[in-house]
């Protein structure tokens, strides 16, 4: 059996629906089965006859199938397969519930072990799902090659089995049978190990052939242990592997040369309306330094929220948009600027233009909606609307040193003339492809400067970004005060409303945020406890605030409804603004002090703190009131996290803890695997992959002496590539 051969040569009787099932799961190959890891471990139970078992229990029992057959519930005709169970002391029924298919696999007077929890009670107990081992082979031989034996702390296979994650179609009882009939064949030790040996007895670590049986078919969790812990250094080592290469690739490239005049920049950064953090300060150098290098930067600067990322960019922006082309007296480098949102985009255009006001440097603005240039050739101090294809022609000939846009940015039809320099806001919120398509934006590789201010635990910022330089900006601004931060229960509400008319009364704003856009529609879905956006504006308005001017600001309005809304919250024209998260990143409004998250235990811990972070723009006192619509012990602990931590990258270790780096950072959209993303909570694990990787590509940049990892490498950077 090859490992690359199709699961169709060798399962030659499956179903459309299990093979359906299997593509969903990405399992096309051996290979991607033997990599379709238990989710579980569970014990069987005790072994024992039918006459001894006892309701709640988990069982083991060995007996012959009697009767298989599939029926329908009466009220709801949800399909159960169900068959009895006999042996010498007596017979019990056994029920499979939405798994019709388990009934044809079973016939009358086969023998099996019947693992499964014993539920109903006295004459109507039944085997809930139990899980059936109908192969007669011994479930040791497969361990005889591996295990010591004899050993007295060990738990039988009898005693333990693996739970896969499932899809319909396909049951974790026939992974138990699949995974087991490819050992037989021996097929997993014929896998080249991707891991060097060295690197395997350097850290302790398993074979593949070794960690695969290990990992499928433990005789002690501990084995299972083990096995983890080497697939997520090979899936980590990996992805290390593929980044230390793009670094490597890198340093090979030219980048085009920045003239870096250290006092016409710190001219420019002397007109800000505020003086520049040592943080800032530091950041702006650490760039500037990378300019002076002959390769392109590749670098991700990491701040908290308000720590004046945009102002970093700006100033290092500056320096690239009057530099001259190599050999040229006209014309400059240009600039590009990716955000995630069109209302992020024209927030950032507008502060460029702030910035910029009193330097003769055109700005331009592109998103699905819009262009615009600044200045406008009729008022200076103002920016003009353009065409597309006239916007775009004027960056083609290079008239517009700095571009700021949207997804429209990195559009094939948009080309530059001299780009140097890429700048993508909010990385995290975009996939590796972005960040390919706009370095490609020109002949020379431009420099990069990734930016976010979701903060991000140091393992997941070495994994995800291992291509990149690490520049933190952990200072803010003189004068800045800690936002006051509580968590009110239903009852308490009023207090929060006290809070929003007294910073009314100084002309300060607010902001309510629901997780809903609409109240749900009682003929398709049950009512929700949740606020939505629409009713709620509408209650407050009704109910709390009669004199204030309410507006509102969802994903489902048009780009022209969202510039509305923001502008007449930035004119101060509306004094409350009830919106959901798309206000999460950038929206910067210093006059708004207040913001009240309704059914708060909905966002992520590090969305809290975005979304908290839209109140922290100004030196006046301001206010987050955290309004969870639950009570229970989670809420309460992640609730009293959110009040407690100093900042962002505290919260974020504390949900990489609590959660998982999944959710923390969306880790599906990157093609990690869950059990890569537990190890993210290894430093060690992460750093030593790191190094690991680091000496191997030095020596074998292109792997040629390393054929298996070089296939590993490829398919986690194919992963990476998916959106």
């Amino acid at each position: 059996m090859n490992p690359d051969d199709s699961i169709e040569k060798h399962f030659t009787r499956l179903k459309p629906e299990q093979k359906r099932a299997l593509h969903k799961l990405k399992i096309r190959t051996i290979r991607d089965l033997l990599y379709h890891f238990p989710a579980r471990y569970e014990s069987a139970g005790a072994t024992g006859t039918i006459a001894g078992i006892a309701a709640g229990a988990e069982v083991t029992l060995y007996g012959t199938v009697r009767k298989p057959d599939i029926r329908k519930t009466w009220k709801s005709r949800r399909p159960i397969a169900e068959a009895w169970l006999e042996d010498a002391s007596g017979k019990i029924k056994m029920m499979w519930f939405s798994q019709p298919y388990i009934a044809k696999t079973l016939h009358d007077g086969m023998v099996v072990k019947v693992s499964g929890r014993v539920a109903g009670e006295g004459s109507k107990m039944y085997l809930a799902n139990p899980i059936i081992d109908r192969t007669p082979i011994d479930p040791d031989a497969v361990h005889d090659s591996l295990f010591a034996r004899g050993s007295t702390s060990c738990i039988s296979d009898a005693e333990m089995y693996s739970v896969y994650p499932e899809s319909q179609g396909v049951s974790s009882l026939w992974f138990l049978h699949a995974v087991r009939k490819i050992f037989e064949t021996k097929a997993h030790e014929h896998i080249e190990d991707p891991i060097p040996t060295k690197i395997l007895a350097r850290y302790n670590l398993p074979t593949l052939a070794s960690a695969l049986v290990f990992i499928h078919s433990p005789r002690r969790l501990s084995d299972a242990a083990a096995a983890r812990k080497r697939f997520a250094f090979e899936e980590i080592f990996s992805l290390q592997v593929v980044m230390q290469q793009r670094r490597h690739a890198l340093r090979a490239e030219k980048a085009l040369p920045v003239a870096v005049n250290r006092q016409a920049l710190a001219d420019f950064v002397a007109s800000f309306p505020f003086p520049p953090t040592a943080a800032q300060t530091h950041a702006i150098e650490t760039i500037v330094n990378d300019f002076d290098k002959t390769h392109p930067m590749m670098r991700l600067l990491e701040g908290d929220v308000g720590s004046g990322k945009t102002a970093v960019a700006a100033a290092t922006a500056y320096l690239v948009a009057t530099s001259l082309p190599s050999g040229r007296i006209a014309g400059t480098l240009q600039v590009a600027y990716l955000c995630p949102t069109e209302v992020l985009a024209k927030q950032h255009f507008s502060t460029f233009v702030s910035y910029f006001r009193d330097h003769p440097i055109p700005i331009g603005l592109i998103t699905g909606s819009e262009c615009r240039k600044f200045p406008s050739k009729i008022r200076y101090e103002e920016s003009a609307k353009l065409s597309k294809p006239a916007f775009k022609k004027m960056v083609a000939n290079g008239e517009i040193p700095i571009v700021i846009g949207t997804h429209a940015l990195v559009e094939k039809s948009l080309s530059f003339k001299y780009l140097a320099y890429a700048i993508i806001d909010e990385q995290h919120r975009f996939g590796t492809m972005h960040r390919q398509k706009i370095v490609t934006k020109s002949d020379v590789a431009p420099h990069l400067l990734s930016m976010t201010a979701t903060p991000i635990p140091r393992t997941l910022a070495l994994t995800l970004y291992g291509d990149l330089d690490l520049t933190l900006l952990d200072e803010m601004p003189a004068g800045r005060k800690s936002v006051i931060t509580e968590v009110l229960t239903p009852k308490e509400r009023e207090k929060a409303y006290q809070q929003v008319h007294s910073e009314l009364a100084k002309n300060h704003q607010a902001y309510v945020i629901c997780p809903r856009i609409d109240e749900p529609d009682p003929a398709k879905e049950l009512a929700l406890i949740a606020k939505s956006v629409k009713a709620e504006a509408a209650r407050l308005k009704k109910e709390v605030f009669h004199e204030a001017e309410i507006g509102i600001l969802h994903s489902k309005m048009t780009p022209a409804e969202k510039e509305t809304a923001m502008k007449k919250f930035e004119n101060g024209n509306t004094n409350i603004l009830v919106a959901t998260s798309v206000i999460e990143v950038g929206v910067n409004v210093p006059n708004a002090t207040v913001i009240l998250i309704e059914g708060a235990e909905r966002f992520g811990l590090t969305q809290l703190h975005q979304l908290r972070g839209r109140v922290i723009r100004s030196t006046h006192q301001s206010y987050c009131f955290a309004l969870p619509e639950s009570s229970g012990e989670t809420t309460r602990e992640r609730m009293k996290a959110f009040t407690n931590a100093k900042n962002g990258f505290e919260l974020a270790e504390y949900d990489l803890t609590l959660r998982g780096a999944g959710e923390l950072a969306g880790g599906k959209q990157w093609g990690v695997s869950d059990i890569a993303m537990e190890a993210l909570k290894n430093i060690k694990l992460v750093e030593a992959a790191r190094t690991e990787a680091a000496a191997l590509v030095a020596y074998d940049p292109d792997l040629k002496n390393h054929p298996a990892l070089a296939a590993r490498a490829f398919t986690a950077d194919k992963e990476m590539h998916l959106e």
